[in-house]
């Protein structure tokens, strides 16, 4: 029962972790009278009136609203038996994702508007001449593009002056190869490959690591040349390197530190791997015809780093058996950081919201896979590069996320076995 006046700050503000819209807004007990379309270039002023008379009578009629004096609470002591109680409450699966198709594209759309415009933004600031990003034909990288490429029809740059960077190693298959090279060639960017294998040989020899041993360092290495390649290059040319990261991986901390962890400005980083999927897909069918045919193959292509040499010529290294199915870990994520749930609930929660698609002990396995990797990995987060918060779950250590990167989980664990007693 008041009048809300709410301004927002232009598009010209910083980019550090947040990027604002000038989406100004004129309400009225509750309801939207004027508003300025967000992300337009040019917004000028919004004006409407208030009936000042029509909530003051509101006011007069709602024997709710007092403003004159404060009622003493009244406190009414009962007991109750505690016991387990039988949820019939919906509990969504994909927290992340719209269920309404609709609204599903609406935030797709907005997403790469935040995305694109926020990039815009730190392109021009920074004076670059160009955009460098390392492209695998996996989804993350996938996405990082697409944004990328609107960025540069919004400042009006031809697309030519995005460098997209494929760098086959020894993980590297036929597809994935393909899928990056077509789709820089239908989108117009400039497509460059750099095969990375030599360089890593020699930094095995240098190091004196046996080629042979499939450990750590092996897939690390292949990692921190690309990253080195990238940014070298974003150097020679007068160039910005665009972060390819997303929400999930930074939560469970799947990047190799100083490698794919870092970049110049991460477009993915506040994106979970449930939605990339669904922005790729909205991007997809909005463009059809031969992007639509790329990018459905890219959405079919198994999430993997590609570190460990292929089997018969598929992909050898699937992320999700290594670190668990991303729909469970972004269940996970939402419900600890944006609702604030213990890991006893959260499991509770899972158990109802996956059933018959995962069970008991499979949720509780990734879970508790969870929660170590989570406060494990803080360190790589609280050295995170610049990138766009587009969501109410973000982890840019200036602001959403202040962890120690020593915290310990023993609490969180122990909250958790609780749930088995």
């Amino acid at each position: 029962m008041c009048a809300y006046l709410y301004t927002d700050a232009p598009e010209s503000e910083s980019t550090t972790d947040v990027i604002f819209s000038a989406h100004n807004i004129i309400a009225e007990n509750g309801t939207i009278l004027a508003e300025s379309k967000p992300f337009a270039h040019k917004n000028g002023d919004i004006i409407t009136e208030i009936d000042v008379d029509k909530l003051a009578n509101q006011r007069i009629r709602a024997n709710t609203f007092d403003t004159e004096t404060e009622k003493q609470a009244r406190f009414i002591d009962f007991s109750l038996k505690v016991t387990e109680t039988e949820l019939t409450r919906k509990i969504d699966k994909a927290p992340f994702v719209p269920s309404d198709i609709t609204v599903r594209q609406s935030r797709c759309e907005q997403i790469l508007t935040m995305q694109s415009h926020a990039l815009a933004k730190r392109l021009a600031v920074t004076r670059s001449k160009c955009a460098v990003i390392g492209i695998s034909g996996g989804l993350d990288s996938t996405l990082a593009l697409l944004a990328t490429t609107r960025a540069a029809d919004y400042i009006g740059w031809e697309r030519k002056n995005i460098v997209a960077v494929t760098m086959p190693c020894f993980g590297t298959t036929k597809r994935t190869r393909s899928n990056a090279e077509k789709l820089c060639e239908a989108l117009g960017a400039t497509f460059k490959e750099v095969n990375i294998s030599d360089a890593v040989e020699l930094h095995f020899k240098n190091i004196g690591h046996d080629k042979s041993v499939l450990n750590v360092t092996f897939e690390n290495a292949q990692a921190r040349e690309r990253t080195q390649v990238l940014m070298d290059i974003a150097n020679d040319l007068g160039g910005l390197v665009v972060g390819t990261g997303d929400l999930s991986e930074i939560a469970l901390g799947w990047s190799t530190y100083n490698a794919d962890h870092m970049s110049m400005y991460n477009v993915n980083c506040s994106v979970p791997k449930t939605l990339v999927r669904y922005v790729v897909g909205y991007f997809a069918d909005k463009e059809g015809g031969e992007i639509k045919a790329i990018l459905d193959d890219v959405l079919n292509t198994p999430v993997s780093p590609e570190l460990l040499p292929p089997k018969d010529g598929d992909i050898a290294q699937r992320t999700e058996e290594l670190v668990g199915p991303y729909e469970l870990h972004d269940f996970f994520l939402y419900n600890m950081l944006r609702l604030s749930f213990t890991p006893s609930k959260v499991y509770r929660l899972a158990k109802l919201a996956f059933k018959g698609i995962f069970d008991e002990q499979t949720i509780y396995k990734w879970l508790e896979v969870f929660i170590k990797r989570f406060f494990a990995q803080q360190f790589k987060r609280s050295c995170s590069p610049d990138g766009v918060k587009i969501g109410s779950v973000a982890l840019s250590p200036r602001g959403d996320l202040k962890m120690p990167s020593d915290a310990s989980s023993a609490a969180w664990l122990d909250d958790l076995k609780s749930a088995l007693k």
